[in-house]
């Protein structure tokens, strides 16, 4: 619309326009998972586009043995990340990382957000190898899952978020050490890159998206 015609219309039209310009933008407001689209986020934190679910229907099982439905998950943000228990220390780097989060979120942890940490090396890592590491690292918090499945499942994980994991001649995995935050229907909304952000700065942003929610 160029200004003459904007200037063509009646000052009744003009006030709708103005309400329909307020309903449209209160509406987009409502919608799933624009909260955690913010256009100002802090350095190392960026919104993602995609709309896989990366909260399938995949039974996986947690640190005390237990059989978990990653969907079962939904309706809360989930921060989730990927390690290993014999890994030679990004993960125990990225696990202090997390832990710190954990602490500072406080009871949060499970009440408005979970936290998923998966293994790359599920042909080693089972259930009991997951509450060593969990415990040995201090990492035991209500809330906080360790995760792991057949070499398929943990897979299939791993493609959703578009991820592989490589195994080296020496015996570590070659992974990616981000944080992933879904929104609470499974999708993958933001990634952290630790190398440029903090855990401080992470749970400052979690707490700006759910903290009132």
């Amino acid at each position: 619309m160029n200004s003459r015609t904007a200037q063509r219309l009646s000052p009744d039209l003009k006030k709708r326009a103005r309400r329909f310009a307020a309903a449209l933008l209160a509406a987009l407001a409502l919608l799933p998972g624009c909260k955690f689209a913010r256009e100002y986020l802090p350095a190392g934190a960026y919104n993602t586009s995609s709309t896989t679910d990366c909260l399938p229907n995949i039974t996986l099982q947690d640190q005390a043995g237990k059989p978990i439905i990653l969907s079962s998950f939904k309706g809360k943000p989930v921060l989730i990340d990927f390690i290993y228990t014999s890994c030679p220390g990004p993960c125990l780097v990225l696990t202090a990382r997390m832990k710190k989060i954990a602490k500072d979120l406080g009871p949060q942890v499970g009440r408005d957000i979970t936290l998923i940490s998966v293994t790359v090396d599920p042909e080693h890592d089972g259930p009991k190898q997951l509450a060593y590491y969990a415990k040995e690292q201090g990492a035991v918090f209500p809330g906080w899952y360790f995760l792991t499945g057949t070499p398929q499942q943990i897979d299939e994980v791993l493609a959703n978020f578009k991820l592989k994991r490589v195994k080296e001649s020496d015996g570590s995995i070659d992974h990616i050490i981000d944080f992933f935050m879904l929104s609470p229907d499974g999708v993958e909304a933001r990634v952290y890159n630790p190398d440029e952000i903090g855990p401080e700065a992470i749970t400052a942003d979690v707490q700006s998206t759910i903290g009132h929610g």
